[in-house]
Order: structure tokens, then sequence, then C-alpha cells
């Protein structure tokens, strides 16, 4: 069923309801990173009764078409909308990704993974530079002991990241769901 099956009484009760959690929605998509009027995109999608192209997204929004396409190129990167074809279609259709916690599960394993990636990368190297400052000052014990305590630092960062690894491989593999298991939907549907 339609909104717009709706007559306008019931059809302004809906959306004003919707516009409500649409603005929630926008407002806290700065948690990812989004701007606020993306995330108003997202909730427009969201509540969508069919896939929408960038002409109906910046009609519906009042914005221009590449603003919508600014605004959904964000959510593709996020893995939060999906381009999906429609027999008979030319343009280009968008509709979100329902499961939020899929979404929550990508954003984070994108985020995430890259940043733990590289501070890895950084510690790593650091951790050999401090091996070879060690062997060449070996002789200084003020110098060795800053870096033998610079080192252990390093390491217990390492042994941090390599955990978070293993936590983004439990979001990714769904093994996090057996310890915080989903929620059903509240009222039964």
């Amino acid at each position: 069923m339609s909104l717009y099956q709706l007559d306008e009484e019931r059809q302004a009760a809906v959306q004003k309801i919707r516009k409500r959690v649409i603005e929630n929605i926008g407002r806290n998509m700065d948690l990812y990173g989004i701007p606020l009027s993306t995330g108003h995109l997202y909730g427009l999608l969201y509540f969508a009764d069919k896939p929408m192209n960038l002409d109906e997204m910046g009609q519906e929004m009042k914005m221009s078409k590449t603003s919508m396409s600014t605004g959904v190129r964000t959510l593709l990167d996020h893995k939060m909308v999906n381009k999906v074809w429609e027999k008979g279609s030319r343009k280009d259709l968008y509709e979100v990704e329902y499961d939020w916690y899929q979404t929550f599960v990508d954003f984070f394993d994108i985020k995430w993974r890259k940043s733990v990636e590289s501070n890895i990368l950084v510690l790593r190297k650091a951790l050999q530079e401090t091996e070879k400052l060690l062997k060449e000052y070996e002789d200084d014990p003020v110098m060795v002991a800053v870096l033998e305590a610079d080192r252990t630092k390093m390491r217990e960062a390492v042994a941090y990241y390599r955990w978070l690894e293993r936590l983004i491989d439990a979001f990714v593999d769904g093994d996090i769901f057996k310890y915080v298991p989903k929620e059903p939907p509240e009222g039964g549907s």
C-alpha cells in the first residue's frame, strides 16, 4: 500500500510522523560523518514506497539533482543505499539498506579497519626504527631506557589494534550477535 492511496488528511498525519523520524535520522547521521541533508535523504528513501531516482529525490526534498547525486554517492560509499534495477527504467534507482545492523557493520568495517591497518603499519615501522636505535645507542643507558619505554607502549598499542581487528571481524562475520543478539522489533512486526 502506498501513502498516496490515502486521502489528504491521512497523508498529512503519516507525513507528520515520518518527518519527525526523518529529522532525527538526519541529525544523528553526523555519527557516520554524514551531512544533515544527506541524512534527510536517507530518511526519505527509508520511507519511500519504491526505489527512487535522483529527479524524484530532488523533487521531494526541493534540492538540486547535483546535491542529490552527491548525497546518494555518500550513502552508496557507506553502503547505506543500494542501486537497484527496475525493468523499463533508464534512470538509476536507489533504495536504502533496510537492515540497520548490516549498515552499522559495514560502516564499522569501512571506517575502523582502514584506521586500524594504518595504525598497525605505522607502529610496526616505528618499532623497527626503535630496534635500530636500540642497537645504535646500546651504550647510552638513558637513550636505551627511553626507547625501551616507547617500545613497550607501541607493543601495547599494536596488541590493542590486533584486538580491534578481531572485534571488526566479529562484526563482519556476525559473531558479535552471539554475544549481543539483535533485538526483535517492538510491537511484533
